[in-house]
């Protein structure tokens, strides 16, 4: 029971890591309030956890419904201590290809969304006495890849909001860290397989990435939040961690 007492606020918590998280903080004695757009995803999954979880719908992306799901959260479990910023949106293209639209939806929820919510978060983290925001990135959040101008231009925005987060708020007892999964076994990834003119292919090349031969999986990304959520990770701010099978060591 690593987080025991702990109250933890995990977006994108329908499906994939997100999940993943939800069931792992509860499964360590977190009460968990599930936020994203797809209500009756998040509505199974609290129902799986069970009286320790709330759903919470709502979009990141708008900032009206931000101030309401930090707010609900505080008022049905009964404070906040962690915050677990994993909502994001994957648009393939290029500088040519993308247009000034996809540009715009890609960085309002993976960077502003995140940054409106973190900002929302911090009073009641403070009044906590120090909490764990804890930052979904990517390994393109590290290195860049062909066609993913908009997502790794985002994500390297999140590795480097985490950083600044973590000097800002250190004295308060807020630590801010971000994980850089590599390719995870989701169902976004599987859309994008399932998609390719030749999706064997295509998932070999992609797995071929990775030295340990095989795509991650959420509870491997899950893993390393529960630990940066407990006070085991107590000296740990500031730092973008891959979770990549090798990817980022090649």
């Amino acid at each position: 029971m690593r987080l025991q007492g702990k109250v933890a606020l995990i977006t994108g918590a329908g499906s994939g890591i997100g999940r993943a998280c939800a069931l792992a903080f509860a499964r360590e004695g977190a009460r968990v309030a599930l936020v994203g757009r797809r209500s009756k995803l998040l509505r199974d999954a609290a129902r799986e956890i069970g009286r320790s979880a709330v759903a919470v719908p709502g979009d990141v992306g708008k900032k009206q419904d931000i101030a309401r799901m930090v707010a609900q959260t505080v008022k049905r479990l009964g404070g906040l201590h962690v915050l677990v910023n994993n909502a994001a949106v994957l648009i393939p293209g290029t500088a040519e290809s993308l247009s000034e639209a996809q540009w715009d939806e890609t960085f309002d929820i993976n960077v502003r969304g995140l940054w409106l919510l973190s900002r929302a978060a911090l009073p009641h983290l403070r009044k906590a006495g120090g909490g764990s925001i804890i930052n979904i990135s990517s390994v393109l959040g590290l290195v860049g890849a062909r066609a993913r101008v908009a997502y790794a231009s985002s994500k390297g925005a999140v590795t480097l909001l985490t950083k600044c987060m973590a000097l800002d708020h250190a004295h308060e007892g807020i630590r801010v860290n971000c994980i850089c999964p590599g390719i995870v076994e989701t169902d976004l990834v599987a859309d994008f397989i399932r998609k390719a003119p030749d999706p064997e292919a295509t998932r070999r090349a992609r797995v071929g990435l990775h030295p340990l031969g095989r795509f991650g999986h959420p509870r491997d990304i899950a893993a390393l939040a529960v630990y940066l959520a407990s006070d085991e990770s107590s000296w740990v701010t500031g730092v973008a961690l891959p979770v990549d099978g090798g990817y980022t060591a090649l």
